[in-house]
């Protein structure tokens, strides 16, 4: 199964996420398919950019969106 989910990166205290897709056995920073977006929730308001095409054609695919992902 695959998920839409977060990728933290940034530095410890200064988190910021890529959105990606990955295999639902696969770590949280670890092997993923493919980045569809980026979220900072550190600025104000939060940035989030996503690549929408990409996200539609993953999700005809099967795959599942994370809470994480829906709240965004």
């Amino acid at each position: 199964m695959v998920r839409i989910r977060l990728r933290r990166i940034g530095s410890k205290g200064q988190p910021s996420y890529r959105i990606i897709v990955a295999d639902v056995e696969a770590p949280r920073d670890g092997r993923f398919l493919e980045v569809v977006g980026f979220y900072n929730p550190r600025t104000k308001p939060e940035t989030v950019q996503v690549n929408e095409e990409r996200v539609l054609h993953w999700l005809r695919l099967g795959a599942q969106p994370s809470e994480s992902i829906t709240a965004c």
